[in-house]
């Protein structure tokens, strides 16, 4: 299925909530991507993505909709040669390879657009489905961490994947 990755705008926000606001989506995300989601989220999402100076948010956009985001965001200090990715997609898009090519697209900007060697991913240890993009896309498992996370009243693990650049 054909897509692009292209900037936010206030335009997107019916089709962002339309897309976000899935159970199925936040059960894995931080809880910052809560369900319901409203549109008083989605109006700060898209201020945060069209405003924030240490990060890269893209909508991904099939047949001029935003069905899904992803982005990459900068880390300083001793982490500033980093770069945490983070992506959604709405439900009736999974199984069709768009975040797989989404993810290998903004790898490919990552490393061209920043001063940075490593690009990183924390899904949840539930999210089979995540960790299995996340290794089409060329991610290495880092590191595996047990019962750190909690959400939803249960504590799950946390996976480290990532992708270096190449030398």
């Amino acid at each position: 299925m054909n897509f692009t990755l292209r900037p936010w705008t206030i335009d997107d926000l019916e089709s962002l909530i339309k897309n976000g606001n899935n159970k199925e989506i936040a059960k894995n995300m931080t809880n910052k991507f809560p369900h319901p989601y409203t549109e008083e989220n989605g109006r700060s999402f898209i201020e945060f993505a069209t405003t924030s100076t240490s990060s890269c948010v893209f909508a991904i956009d099939v047949n001029e909709k935003a069905v899904g985001g992803i982005g990459l965001h900068l880390q300083d200090d001793i982490h500033c040669r980093n770069a945490e990715l983070g992506y959604w997609l709405g439900e009736a898009f999974w199984g069709k390879g768009i975040i797989t090519k989404a993810i290998t697209q903004m790898v490919d900007h990552g490393f061209k657009s920043f001063e940075i060697d490593r690009i990183f991913a924390r899904p949840f240890g539930i999210n089979l489905a995540s960790q299995k993009v996340l290794e089409k896309a060329g991610f290495k498992l880092e590191a595996r961490f047990e019962k750190v996370l909690f959400k939803n009243g249960e504590y799950l693990d946390e996976m480290v994947y990532a992708i270096r650049r190449s030398k």
